[in-house]
This record gives structure tokens, sequence and C-alpha cells, in this order.
């Protein structure tokens, strides 16, 4: 049964094709197209016999002509075109194209008024009988080409610092009787492949565009897609006068791949009688060369003073960073970072080596200063801009601690004036090192530890330590004290010979235990126990533990460190310390705990004993007892 419905079935759509018998079709009409530019008139042939190839003419009836029929070009027969046609036959300029074998398109590659009328597509018959219609037309109109386009500006071709914004303009505009739109793309040609001067259409580029309804739509490559979601680059249509209006794309950090040629190109658009929109005109404007030149070229860092620098403690030092090469219009951000390599002068820090280097201060983009880790500069420099691409380092009275050798780094965001914390830079240069040599007055210093006299030191009493500090200088000058402890040797404490421990040196390093600063403030820290520290002379400085415990005694030492005062009152290291000899503190056993432990053992020894007399002789006890009992 199956097969007999199948054929039924084959037997009805032959029928109906048959009934219908040959289609022609063509676009609906009428069509409107640009003198001076293509035009494309698919012709499609359906219900037909014979060959899968067919043939197809093309006629005109000319609005001029008096509806005289003129062949113009034929699939079958070279000599088909009449005689205006046959040049542009011959010259490829007005052709037939085939999309398969019952699909072909007339191609007028450059309209003229002339070509306006009534085009026929007809196709000789390959059918068994005549059914259905050969042929199909449509009325073209042919409309004057108004489309205009210019620029404002063009690119001169001098190169663009990487980061630097480019603006492209582009005027354009159309004066039609019909009812047609206007699209407008900017592009670039080369620079992928390094080049900028031409470029090759395989690197054709679209940047971005504003299409037929008004839309912004952004060049097809991820690149371009990316900087215009981020804002990097926008398109702006500004009306202007008699219908043409000014196109204005802006890029706000041009980066080197963006070197290449650049051009604008116009599109005018018609909505055809089918809902199709149909580009009837365009041109292309070259607006010219670009090339980019990378900031690892254009920019410099160099720092002032240069080379060395000597001056006195408590003078004002300022350095200057000078950046240059940086792109125009204040489009980037910024980092600028002050840095410094070691802290003591001396030809290894003149010559860079040594030392760890830190940040002393730096400027973001957004313009607010941080110090490194000493705060103390924010209230003694300053890191300031002095003009576009200068910034200068003050510091308002140098220390000793501020010798070394100093540059100035620098960070470039293109394009992005606030950059994200996060973000990474651009490009980063550094200057040729400054080296600072602070001059200090000649300081000598020297400490001596002592234990003063008296009876034994045990566990539970005060312990009192004596620093004495000589200095010599000139000028005013305050000393600040370190008191640490290190642990005895073990050997020496089993020996019960703590004299020799200060001659042994111990393992590990030391802990701190208090300092009097050189403003005579004291700092304690023991965590448990309890300390004091004062001066008690003009060179004197003492220790006190008080209720000293086990855990006090070990190898104490004292350091001084001369501070002095600069030309304009502040105080600053100066370098100058030094260590006292250890002086050992051990702890003796008090009377009461030497006394204390024969009586615990005594104590101890006779609970024992008594605890096992009771249970001896209620154990016995218990035994006869039970003996004893009468049995029932």
């Amino acid at each position: 049964m199956a097969p007999l419905q199948a054929a039924i079935v084959i037997l009805l759509q032959l029928m109906l094709h048959q009934a219908a018998g040959r289609d022609v079709l063509l676009p609906l009409g009428t069509l409107y197209r640009v003198a001076g530019f293509p035009l494309s008139l698919p012709c499609a042939v359906t219900g037909y016999e014979g060959a899968r190839t067919q043939d197809f003419e093309w006629f005109l009836y000319r609005e001029d002509a008096n509806g005289r029929q003129m062949g113009i070009v034929s699939t079958r027969d070279q000599g088909f075109p009449y005689a205006p046609y046959q040049g542009r036959v011959r010259s490829g300029e007005v052709r037939v194209e085939r999309d398969s074998g019952d699909k072909a398109r007339l191609v007028v590659q450059r309209l003229r008024p002339e070509d306006q009328g009534k085009y026929e597509c007809y196709t000789p018959s390959t059918d068994t009988s005549y059914q259905g219609n050969y042929s199909a037309s449509v009325v073209v109109k042919v409309i004057p080409d108004t489309l205009q386009i210019s620029y404002t500006r063009a690119l001169t071709g001098q190169p663009l610092p990487e980061g630097a914004g480019l603006t492209l303009t582009c005027s354009a505009g159309v004066q039609s009787k019909e009812h047609t739109h206007l699209s407008i793309m900017f592009g670039k040609r080369g620079g992928d492949t390094g080049g900028g001067e031409g470029g090759d259409v395989s690197t054709l580029r679209e940047i971005i565009a504003l299409d037929r309804v008004l839309g912004v739509t952004p060049g097809s490559s991820q690149a371009y897609r990316k900087r215009y979601e981020d804002g990097e680059i926008t398109l702006e249509k500004r009306n202007g006068a008699a219908g043409v209006d000014t196109y204005v794309v802006r890029m706000r950090a041009v980066k080197p791949e963006d070197s290449g040629s650049y051009f604008c190109e116009a599109a005018q658009w018609i909505l055809d009688p089918d809902g199709s929109w149909q580009r009837i005109a365009q041109r292309t404007l070259e607006i010219g060369n670009l090339t980019v030149q990378r900031l690892a070229e254009s920019m410099t860092v160099t720092s002032t003073p240069s080379g060395r620098v000597s001056l006195q403690a408590g003078s004002p030092l300022t350095l200057t960073c000078q950046v240059s090469g940086l792109p125009g219009g204040g489009t980037s951000g910024l980092l600028v970072q002050w840095l410094k390599r070691g802290s003591l002068p001396g030809d290894a820090v003149a010559a860079g080596a040594g030392g760890v280097e830190v940040e002393v201060a730096r400027m973001g983009p957004d313009g607010v200063v941080s110090w490194g880790d000493d705060l103390s500069r924010g209230t003694g420099g300053a890191l300031e801009m002095v003009t576009e691409g200068s910034y200068a380092l003050r510091l308002f009275s140098a220390r000793p601690s501020d010798s070394g050798v100093y540059r100035c780094a620098v960070s470039v965001y293109a394009g992005r004036k606030n950059p994200a914390p996060s973000a990474p830079a651009t490009f980063s240069q550094r200057s040729e090192g400054v080296s600072v040599n602070l001059k200090t007055k000649e300081v000598l210093v020297s400490a001596v530890a002592q234990l003063p006299r008296g009876p034994l030191l045990k566990r539970g009493s005060t312990v009192t330590l004596l620093c004495n500090v000589t200095v010599t200088t000139t000028g005013p000058a305050q000393v600040q004290v370190l008191w640490l402890r290190r642990p005895i040797p073990e050997p020496l404490i089993t020996k019960g010979d703590p004299a020799d421990a200060a001659a042994l040196l111990p393992a590990g390093p030391p802990s701190a235990v208090a300092a009097l600063t050189y403003e005579g403030m004291a700092q304690l820290f023991t965590n448990g126990s309890e300390v004091s520290v004062d001066r008690v002379s003009a060179v004197t400085y003492r220790l006190r533990v008080h209720a000293a415990s086990l855990e006090d005694q070990g190898l104490y030492v004292c350091r001084a460190e001369v501070w002095g005062q600069d030309p304009h009152g502040g105080w600053y290291n100066t370098q100058a310390k030094d260590e006292s000899p250890a002086v050992t503190v051990y702890l003796y056993a008090r009377a009461a705990d030497l006394l204390l432990i024969p009586l615990v053992i005594g104590v101890s020894s006779a609970l024992f004993v008594g605890i096992v007399i009771i249970s001896t002789i209620t154990c016995c006890f218990m035994n006869r007892l039970a003996r004893q009992r009468p049995v029932k």
C-alpha cells in the first residue's frame, strides 16, 4: 500500500509542475539606482524541462525609444548585443554572471542615464510544450549621483606618540528626490605588519561605523570592539548645512598597531519594493597615513642634578625628575616614584652597589602623594609637580640616613587618566642614578656596661645594670641607649661557672629588654618582667629588673647611638654607635628556697611511711578476724 501512495504523490507533483510550467523571476520594481555605480539584476527560472543549465537573454525598453526593444547581452549568442551595447559588452562593463545553472544576473558596471528603462529577462525554451512564462521585466530608474564626501582635516603624516589622542573627521551628505539613507564607515589599511605607507587590502580593518539606521557599530575585530566598549573609540554626528553632516571619530589613546592608512567610506542606501536594503552608491576618501611612535622610542626620563651630590647633614635636598616624549592632551596617567638604594655614604653606595632599593615617595596618576616606610618624611619633605613633565622631590632637612643612590621611575598609563590600582602600565622607564652623600661631623662613641658591686644576686631581688657612654663630637648631641639580653650558654650553667659566660659567644639573636630614646622616652619590650630605665647622670644610663626570675638571667649589653642636631633644630641619627661588652647576670637561689627542699622531702617521706603502716595493719587485722568467725 505504501509504494502505491508514494507513486500517487509523485504523479500529482508532476501534474502540478506541468500545469504551472516555466516561471521567470526578477526583483519587484520599480528599482532606483545611481548613475555611475553598478546595477545588478538577478534572474531565476523554475519549472523548466531539459538541461539544468538554462540560457538567458536581456533586453532593454528605453523610455526615450518609444518602447523599442534593444538587445543587451545573451549567454548563447555573442552577436546578440545591439550597437549601443556592443563595446560595453566586449569590455566587460556589461556582462552576465551565473550564480547557478538556472540563475544568472545582469551586471552593468557603471550605469548611464540612458540605461534607464524596462529590463526584460528572457529564457529560451527547452520544454516539450509551451507552458508558463518565459520572461519577466522590471523598471529601473537611473537617478543622479549626489553623494558628497570630504574631510576638514587630513593626517599630516607626522609620527604620533603612543597614548596620544587621535581625531578623524569626515563630512558626507546626499541630496536625492528619492528617500535614501546614508551610512559612514571609518577604516584602516596596513599597519599590522609594520607598514604605514599605503597599506594592503588584505590588512583592511573596519574601525567604527554609523549604519543606515543611525546605529553605531564597532569594527568586527575583537580589539576594536573592546576599545569601543571601554569608551576608547567614539563616533559623533554633527548636523551641517545643505544636508552635509560631519562625522567625528575620536581615539582616546593610539597604540602602535594603529599605524596605517586611514579612510572614510560613505554609502547611499535605498529600500527596494521587496523589503531589502540595497547599497546604490559608495565613495571612499583617503584621510592620510598615521605612524605611531612607541613610548620606548620617544619617552626619556632624566634626573637633576646628575652624578654625585654632597651636602652637610641638615641641608635641604632637591632632586628633579624630567619626563619628555609623552603624548599631549593630558589623556594618560603617570605614576612618578623616587627610589633609593643604600643608606650609608661611601664609594660602594656611589657606585650603586649594595643595599636594598626602597621607595622614598610616589605621586599617583590621581596626584596623591604617599611616602615609603619612613612616614615621618611626610612632614619633612614634599613631592610636587613643578611644571608639565617636571617632578621635584624635596627633603627640607636631609639626614645621614638619606644618603644613597636615587632614581626616578615613571610609569605611563596610555589613554587612562585614572587607571585601576591593578592595571598594568603601558611603559615604564627609570632615570640614571644620582648619588647623594650627606657629610656629618666626626662623632666618636664608646659604651661600657657594668654590674655594681654588692651582694650576690638572688631570685626575687632587683638587678641593677649601668651603661657609661662617652661621646666626643662638636655641637649638640643626644644618646639613645638600647639594652639587649642573650641567654647564658647551657654548658656554663651546668658547670656552675657563669663568670666565664661573657667570654663564650652565645647562639641565637639577642632580645630587646628596654630602651631610652634620645628624647628621654622609655620603651619596654619584655613580657612578664618588671623593668625600668632612666638616666642617672650625663653619661650614665641605668636598667633595673625588679623581682628578677630565672628568665631574667643572661648576658646583658647596652648599645648606644648618637643623634646630632641640624641647623634647623631637627635631630638626626649620625650613624655613630657602639655596643658594650657583655655583663653576666646569674641569679642564685635564696636560703628559704634551700630550706624548703628538705622540708618538702621529709614531709613526703613521712606521709608515705604512714600510709604503708596503716595499710599493713588494716590488712592483717581483717584476715585474722575472718579466721576467728565461727562456721555454721
